[in-house]
């Protein structure tokens, strides 16, 4: 065991409040996903350079900083796929795989983003939960552990969650329209985000829009979700946000619905589809719209309330949409307010507050 000063504690660590100087040890060290370590940045990057603080905001990495951050794996279309490695001791090379502070062995990297960073481990950091003894146990992501048998209560509160054609579909936008909408209405919204990769990123976006409450799956302790820990984190977080009295919850599902990250599972998981007041999809042209609306009607039987994203960026993809699906379709940047009142319309609930004529 050895005492590190560390230059940079990424998200990913947040539920820890880690200081600046941590206790590490340098052999035994938990191979597992969720696991903290101590890693020194050995390379220096032009883009994709940043890494997301506890503090939600962005630090420029560079070779030589020693960062904490969490063991895990990706898969994402526009950016890093890695894994977990088999083992892990001190002086091992890995790969800073997101901007969140997920740690593991990088297999393909996306052009636009370039070689990841590279760092060498320093050791896994410990914490000390046992009063009066200086016992140190490695430490893990999340407040509380992920309950696989957690069922879905909701306690009637109307849900929307956003779904996409894959990540980079402007759901995260569409969200903060919609939060932003529903707090002009007088309406409380609580938000989460129930699939991805570690990143508060999007639900502090969703806390600026408006939402009172907020939460995200590294909060039960799961670094990437997947088709095994989506569905169980949907439920967890449906049941938990339902409390304090929202008017209404909205929930993001990060990545696509074909992909890696458990949103197929999600909307295949019949207690889950009960729980739906209302689905938004985003889409990123109007092909990826077609293929979207007929997957939720014919695969998850679900009729999408609205269809939002850069399909809808001028009026010749709202019109494709609308003619040719019969679904309603508006722009989360230019026409937010009509799609929050779209999606409102959609939960039959009464608004608070009446629309202002200047809006």
């Amino acid at each position: 065991m050895k005492t590190v000063v560390v230059d940079k504690i990424a998200s990913i660590t947040q539920a820890l409040t880690l200081g600046h100087e941590l206790r590490v040890a340098t052999t035994d060290i938990p191979c597992e996903e969720g696991v903290v370590l101590v890693v020194e940045i050995l390379t220096n990057k032009s883009t994709y350079n940043t890494l997301e603080l506890t503090s939600g905001r962005m630090a420029k990495v560079a070779k030589g900083d020693v960062i904490v951050g969490a063991l895990g794996h990706r898969q994402a279309l526009f950016g890093y796929s890695g894994h977990l490695p088999e083992t892990v001791k001190e002086g091992d090379i890995i790969q800073v795989l997101n901007i969140g502070g997920v740690l593991g062995i990088c297999d393909s990297a996306n052009p636009e983003k370039g070689r990841p960073f590279d760092a060498r481990v320093l050791g896994v950091v410990l914490q000390f939960p046992y009063l009066g003894e200086r016992i140190g146990v490695p430490a893990r992501v999340g407040y509380r552990r992920l309950d696989y048998n957690a069922t879905c209560e909701t306690r009637n509160v109307p849900v929307v969650a956003l779904a996409g054609t894959c990540m980079e579909a402007g759901k995260t936008a569409a969200a903060c329209a919609i939060v932003a909408r529903m707090r002009h209405r007088g309406l409380n919204v609580h938000a989460f985000k129930a699939t991805g990769v570690s990143l508060r990123r999007d639900i502090l976006a969703m806390e600026d829009a408006g939402a009172r409450r907020s939460m995200i799956f590294t909060d039960l302790g799961v670094v990437t979700t997947t088709a095994k820990t989506g569905p169980a984190i949907t439920r967890a977080l449906l049941t938990e946000m339902s409390q304090g009295e929202p008017d209404v919850i909205v929930f993001e599902l990060g990545d696509g619905i074909l992909g890696a990250y458990g949103v197929e599972a999600i909307l295949s998981s019949p207690d889950i589809r009960k729980c739906l007041t209302s689905v938004v999809l985003s889409a990123n042209d109007p092909v990826a719209a077609w293929g979207g609306v007929k997957l939720l009607r014919e695969q998850f039987g679900i009729e999408p309330a609205v269809v939002t994203g850069p399909a809808t960026d001028n009026a010749v993809g709202v019109n494709i949409i609308r003619d040719k699906f019969g679904v309603a379709a508006f722009n989360a940047i230019t026409d937010g307010a009509a799609l929050g009142d779209r999606v409102i319309e959609s939960l039959n609930l009464t608004p608070k507050r009446a629309v202002v004529e200047a809006e």
